[in-house]
């Protein structure tokens, strides 16, 4: 029998939806549990694949090459689980789908509306392919009170009656904010934010307070008396100074215990917290530092890097050390300070990205890691930028660039003309933006005797990709003349996936995303090795 389990949010949005979500998956898992995390997102737009960073963030993608919110990358990485397109919707994919319908005659003529059409699509989407867990965790993204989550709140309300209130539960989380003039916790908000939730016939069987400090006793009886829940189910989440507490907090507020207790199921075994306090106590105790320096454009956004971010501390986990990361304005730093900004760090990180802006400032610390034997890692955009690099610098193709922002250069990276995707030949396209990259997981041959089969101990690997443009292959031996290793390639040896610098020692660049298959219980071999060798320079 599977129980779905939906996580709502209210009184401010960003309060931790998606790593409450993602704990407790961890949690009812470590419990001998079959689980799986969905996320509902209230945005028009069909997936974040063409939003702006600054807009939306990381844009997650999954082995079956789904532009998703950046939530299932929390929800795989603590979860330890591959998630697919079918988890994760958004509105404008619901609405998509419906109108296809009704353009198609699939509703035979009728008037079609919020309710039941929209409310059952959703249904359809969180029941989808569920038989197989025993929990299924549905996030709703937003917060109770905005009119473009309606829709989803009247879905889960209309599922809970469906599946039986036996097989279906609430967890609402809120914010209790501190204020400082009166010394006080206040509770209104949340009062306000449940009161909203009845209000369309939802009643939080479990409320996760959000606060800066720990409730009160007399506060979650307050929170209790007015919002109808039992005070064992009023559970404080009090900030950690790594997100990699959370399961630890949420186990020692006893968050699945009750969680299980609603269901009136039994624990098959105690959860394994062991591999999280180790996780802890690397991160906030260890003695031994390595710097890494992010260098992008959009490095002000908190979220716009958040699984290479999370990647780097994977690596530090891996090595007993922790990583700070000096994160640095690709646009805002000027070339001539450059090689005294990077004097003192340890690696040199260029990650994916689009568009012209910043890359000369990219392009010049390339040149800084190359000549002064700073291990180096280019992903995605960081690795065709590494080849501009050496191009014009050692191959003396002063014009190198890429079509993708200059239409006149010698074209070291281009426009990916077609690639094979399970034996279907897909083809690039800039007319049309979104869904028309290279987008998931692709297989790549790694050569022998070189220091990336090293590194993953394989002949083939399966790595993400989220790109349209490649590097050109047609320059391939004059690269190789100068000691540039071609050391992964495309499963038809036309696309470069892996690039490494013979007189360097650790200078990387590949063509996907490894950031993305990253896990803290479950390193990335390439994070790993990249942090070790910035600990050992």
């Amino acid at each position: 029998m599977t129980r779905y389990i939906f996580v709502t949010g209210g009184v401010v949005s960003s309060i931790g939806k998606g790593l409450t979500s993602a704990s407790l998956g961890y949690l009812l898992k470590s419990r001998g549990f079959k689980v799986k995390i969905r996320k509902l997102d209230p945005y028009l737009n069909i997936d974040p694949g063409t939003m702006n960073p600054f807009e939306h963030g990381e844009v997650f993608v999954t082995d079956d090459g789904a532009e998703t919110d950046l939530d299932l990358g929390h929800y795989e990485r603590f979860v330890d689980t591959n998630l697919t397109s079918i988890d994760n919707v958004t509105t404008g994919k619901i609405y998509s789908k419906i109108l296809e319908k009704e353009r198609s005659g699939n509703y035979l003529g009728n008037t079609v509306q919020v309710i039941p059409h929209v409310t059952n699509e959703i249904k359809d989407f969180i029941k989808n392919k569920t038989s197989k867990f025993d929990f299924i965790i549905c996030e709703i993204g937003g917060t109770v009170g905005d009119i473009e989550s309606l829709p989803f709140l009247e879905a889960i309300r209309q599922f809970s009656n469906d599946v039986g209130k036996s097989n279906s539960l609430f967890v609402h989380l809120t914010y209790v904010p501190f204020i400082k003039s009166s010394a006080e916790t206040k509770t209104k908000p949340t009062q306000h934010s449940v009161k909203e939730l009845r209000s369309i016939g939802i009643q939080p069987d479990i409320i996760i307070c959000r606060s800066e400090l720990s409730l009160p006793k007399d506060q979650k009886k307050k929170i209790s008396l007015f919002c109808n829940v039992n005070i064992e189910n009023v559970i404080e989440t009090i900030d950690v100074k790594t997100i990699y507490e959370a399961p630890i907090s949420f186990f020692n507020q006893k968050l699945d215990k009750q969680v299980l207790k609603l269901f009136k199921i039994n624990s098959k075994k105690q959860p394994n917290l062991k591999p999280w306090h180790k996780i802890k106590n690397i991160i906030l105790n260890s003695k031994k530092k390595v710097k890494i320096s992010v260098i992008g454009k959009y490095v002000d956004l908190k979220d716009a890097y958040k699984s290479i971010d999370e990647a780097l501390t994977h690596g530090g986990i891996a090595n007993n050390v922790k990583v700070e990361i000096d994160k640095i304005d690709s646009e805002k730093i000027k070339i001539k300070d450059i090689p005294k900004r990077l004097k003192n760090t340890n690696g040199i990180l260029i990650p994916g990205g689009f568009g012209k802006r910043g890359t000369e400032g990219k392009i010049k610390a390339i040149e800084y890691a190359r000549k002064n034997k700073i291990p180096f890692f280019g992903i995605c955009f960081g690795m065709q930028l590494s080849l501009i690099e050496f191009a014009r610098n050692v191959l003396k193709i002063h014009n190198a660039g890429s079509t993708e922002f200059d239409k006149k250069c010698t074209p070291i990276v281009g426009l990916i003309e077609e690639w094979d995707q399970q034996g279907i030949i897909k083809y690039g396209n800039l007319k049309k933006l979104g869904g028309t990259m290279r987008l998931g997981s692709y297989d790549c041959n790694l050569k022998s005797n070189s220091l990336i089969k090293k590194i993953y101990k394989k002949n083939k690997i399966f790595e993400r990709h989220r790109h349209r443009y490649e590097v050109n292959i047609n320059f391939k031996n004059k690269f190789e003349s100068k000691g540039i290793v071609f050391s992964g390639m495309s499963k038809n040896n036309k696309l470069p996936e892996i690039i490494e610098l013979k007189s360097h020692p650790w200078f990387f660049g590949v063509q996907f995303h490894p950031e993305f298959k990253s896990r803290p219980l479950n390193p990335h071999p390439l994070f790993t090795s990249f942090v070790k060798a910035a600990k050992d320079k």
